[in-house]
């Protein structure tokens, strides 16, 4: 689990390798997962399991429920939700450490049966097809998750289901976002679509957007800009994930730039799914991650700990 050299582009996988059934494959493929995450932490995944079909049908209800005015989207807007559901505003989400708003609105859709204190989805019934489609995009990268935190447990040396029950029913979110055309005259000082961040949670996949802009921050200090192949998606650690392996596997931080002058126009969508366990995973780090020379970095926490740590810090949650 040794570091290994700078990249200058995110290395691309094929999911199919682990679950081929020849162990050379899998052994293969999860070594360059571990690797890829151990020294970048993002890849770019083939045979994800979303089809060309499925992602157009996904942006294009998407697209329609963000050109609705903002009067309409604000009725699916509920502050007691934290951000967790429905609909988030313009300028209500703050990344941690800045001052200014992100320069974007997003739309969140979480577990299709949720259990116990988990808020029920919102649905705008302007667009139904916006139901169906996010549903069926979650369903998929809940599972293609599943698949490649398995190969995660296996390079951690962990049991290969390690996290299969801490995730069942998951927070996970999916999120369809929207970066709206910007006034280069009125942009604030230092605003930018997406402010440099870490993910809250275990993984991220994230489909192709629709526009360039997506940044990622080198550890020795170089931006590098991320644009997966068609059939590809790209993949991430999360903080949640970098808190429970001591920064072995790395929650890296990432952007979404402005476009240029004559682009500033334009939309940019993008529709990640973040994968978040139960409320009640433990987050402590794993002994095996831990000796003289890599010692203990975080406090231990719940993963619902954790998530209510940094909404608050986002302000999309009072404190």
């Amino acid at each position: 689990m040794s570091e290994t050299a700078l990249l200058d582009e995110i290395p691309s996988l094929d999911i199919s390798d682990f679950t081929s059934g020849d162990p050379a494959r899998k052994f293969q493929f999860v070594q360059d997962l571990g690797t890829a995450f151990n020294n970048i932490g993002f890849v770019c995944i083939k045979n994800h399991g979303l089809s060309e079909d499925l992602r157009l049908k996904l942006y294009d209800s998407v697209q329609q429920f963000f050109k609705q005015p903002d009067e309409v989207k604000k009725k699916y807007e509920f502050s007691e939700l934290s951000g967790q559901r429905g609909y988030i505003g313009k300028g209500k989400e703050t990344a941690k450490g800045f001052k200014v708003a992100d320069l974007k609105e997003f739309y969140h859709v979480g577990q299709p049966a949720p259990e116990g204190e988990m808020p029920h989805n919102i649905f705008p019934e302007e667009v139904p097809e916006f139901k169906e489609y996010t549903l069926k995009v979650y369903e998929t990268f809940e599972n293609t998750g599943k698949t490649l935190l398995r190969a995660i447990a296996v390079y951690l040396g962990l049991d290969e289901n390690y996290f299969e029950d801490k995730v069942r029913n998951g927070d996970s979110i999916l999120r369809a976002l929207h970066y709206f055309p910007l006034d280069p005259t009125t942009v604030p000082d230092g605003a930018v679509r997406a402010a440099a961040h870490g993910d809250i949670n275990l993984i991220t996949l994230l489909m192709g957007a629709s526009a360039e802009g997506l940044e990622v921050l080198r550890r020795d200090g170089k931006w590098i800009a991320i644009t997966a192949l068609p059939d590809q998606i790209v993949v991430n650690v999360g903080d949640m994930l970098d808190r429970l392996t001591n920064h072995n596997l790395k929650s890296t931080i990432h952007r979404v730039v402005n476009p240029p002058r004559e682009k500033m126009n334009t939309s940019r969508y993008s529709i990640p799914f973040f994968m978040h366990p139960r409320g009640d995973m433990n987050l402590t780090c794993l002994e095996s991650c831990v000796d003289a020379n890599h010692p203990k970095l975080y406090v231990d926490m719940t993963a619902g700990e954790f998530l209510n740590e940094r909404l608050i810090e986002l302000g999309l949650k009072k404190a």
